[in-house]
C-alpha cells in the first residue's frame, strides 16, 4: 500500500511561508471553501487508524491563496483558492468535520480560518467553532518521483473513457488487478489509447486516437477509487486535463486541482482474446425499447441469478423470466434479424448496464451461440464496444 509517510512539501514548492510556523489566519467565501472541500474531503476514508489521514491540509501562503490536501496513502487531491491570507502558515484539521461546518454555514458568509496554539477557530457570522488540530509536519505526502510521460486530453474524451467503462470495473478484492481501468497505447491502422475494464462477466472497451506525447507509455491500471473521484472532478472542468504517468503513478491536473495516485500493481489480462470476431448472426434493435423490455421482465428474476431468456426468431425477439418464486414473465420486442433462430441467456442487469451506455437509436449484438461471449456495439465506427458472456437459463 504505502511507501510509508512522505515529509510534507519541500519549502522550495511552498509559495512563500515558513513550513515550521503552524499558525495561519485566512479568510475565505464560503462557497469557495464548501466547493473545495467537498473535492477533498471525499478522498478520506470515514473510519482510520491512522489519525492524521482523517485531516485535510491547509496551508495559507504569502501570495493570497489557500491549499487543501488529502490523502488516503493511495489517492491524494491539491486544490488551491484564493483568500484572503493575512497570516502564511498551515495546519491540519478533520476533514469531514470542517465540510460538516461550511455545509451549514450561512450562504454568502465570510470565513475565517485562524490556527494557533494547536486549535483552530473557524468563525462566520455569529458562529465559532475552535476544532483539534494535528501538526502539518506529520502530514503524509505521495512522492510521485519522475512521470516520464504528460499528455492532454480534453475533458469530454477522458469523460467519455470512464463512463463507458467503469460499470464493468470488478470489485472482487482477490483479483485486485481488475479493480480499475487498463490504459494503453496500440499502434493498429492508426495510433490509438484504449481504455478496458472487466469483471470477467463483461468487458468494454473504448478507443479513441492517441494524444500527441502518449507513444511509449507503459500500461497502467487506474484504481477504482481514482476514477470515481476523477470523474467527479471533470464535471467543474471545462478545457483539457494535463496527465502525467510513470508505471507506478499517474496524476491528473485539473485546473485548480491535481489528483495524484498510485496504480494498481499488477498485469491486467490480454482482453482482447474474448472479443469475438466471428459471431455471424447479428440483431439490431433499439436499444432504449431493449433495454425497457429486459427491466420490465426482470422484475421477476430471482435477486440471485437475474436471468432473462431472449429467443431470437426472424424478426421477432421475445424476452422471457421463468422464476420458482415468482412465476413468468415474457415480452417481445421489435427487432431486425434474419440469421437462424436460438435461444441465449443473459444476466438482465449486466445487459442493462451496457445498453444504458448506448447514445444512438440503433445497437447492434453480434452473436454465435448460446455458449459463446456475444459483442455489442453501436456500429463498427463506435469508440465504444462491449462483450457480455451468457448464462444458461
Amino acid at each position: 500500500m504505502a511507501d510509508g509517510p512522505q515529509p510534507a512539501i519541500p519549502p522550495d514548492q511552498l509559495n512563500g511561508f515558513d513550513p515550521r510556523g503552524n499558525d495561519m489566519k485566512a479568510t475565505i467565501e464560503r462557497a469557495t471553501l464548501l466547493k473545495c472541500l467537498s473535492h477533498v474531503q471525499s478522498v478520506v476514508e470515514r473510519r482510520n487508524t491512522i489519525p492524521i489521514l482523517s485531516n485535510v491540509l491547509i496551508e495559507a501562503t504569502a501570495d493570497g491563496g489557500i491549499r487543501l490536501m488529502a490523502t488516503d496513502l493511495d489517492l491524494q487531491i491539491v486544490e488551491t483558492v484564493e483568500a484572503k491570507v493575512e497570516q502564511a502558515g498551515s495546519t491540519t484539521v478533520s476533514a469531514h468535520t470542517l465540510f460538516d461546518i461550511a455545509r451549514k454555514l450561512p450562504e454568502g458568509s465570510e470565513v475565517e480560518l485562524h490556527a494557533a496554539d494547536g486549535k483552530m477557530q473557524v468563525n462566520a457570522g455569529r458562529a465559532r467553532f475552535n476544532l483539534a488540530t494535528l501538526p502539518r509536519d506529520d502530514f503524509p505526502v505521495i512522492a510521485e518521483g519522475e512521470l516520464p510521460t504528460s499528455f492532454e486530453l480534453p475533458g469530454a474524451t477522458l469523460r467519455q473513457i470512464i463512463d463507458k467503462t467503469r460499470f464493468a470495473i470488478s470489485t472482487e478484492e482477490t483479483r485486485y488487478y481488475l479493480n480499475g481501468i487498463f490504459l494503453h497505447v496500440t499502434d493498429e491502422a492508426q495510433p490509438v489509447l484504449k481504455a478496458a475494464a472487466t469483471d470477467g462477466h463483461r468487458l468494454a472497451r473504448v478507443t479513441v486516437p492517441r494524444p500527441d506525447g502518449a507513444a511509449g507509455m507503459p500500461d497502467v491500471i487506474i484504481p477504482r477509487k481514482c476514477v470515481a473521484e476523477l470523474r467527479k472532478l471533470l464535471d467543474e472542468v471545462d478545457g483539457s486535463i494535463e496527465i502525467s504517468l510513470s508505471a507506478t503513478k499517474i496524476r491528473f491536473g485539473l485546473g485548480s486541482a491535481i489528483l495524484t495516485s498510485k496504480l494498481i500493481d499488477g498485469t491486467f489480462p490480454d482482453y482482447s482474446r474474448v472479443i469475438p470476431t466471428g459471431n455471424d448472426k447479428i440483431l439490431r434493435i433499439d436499444p432504449k425499447s431493449f433495454m425497457e423490455g429486459v427491466d420490465r421482465v426482470a422484475t421477476i428474476a430471482s435477486e440471485k441469478t437475474r436471468a432473462v431468456k431472449m429467443t431470437l426468431d426472424r424478426d421477432r425477439i421475445t424476452l422471457s423470466v421463468t422464476s420458482p418464486e415468482n412465476g413468468t414473465a415474457a415480452e417481445e420486442v421489435p427487432g431486425d434479424y434474419s440469421a437462424p433462430g436460438f435461444e441465449i441467456g443473459f444476466n438482465a442487469r449486466y445487459l442493462m448496464d451496457i445498453l444504458a451506455q448506448i447514445e444512438g437509436d440503433a445497437v447492434e449484438v453480434h452473436l454465435a451461440d448460446a455458449a459463446a461471449p456475444t459483442l455489442i456495439r453501436e456500429n463498427d465506427k463506435a469508440a465504444a464496444l462491449y462483450v457480455l458472456m451468457p448464462m444458461r437459463v
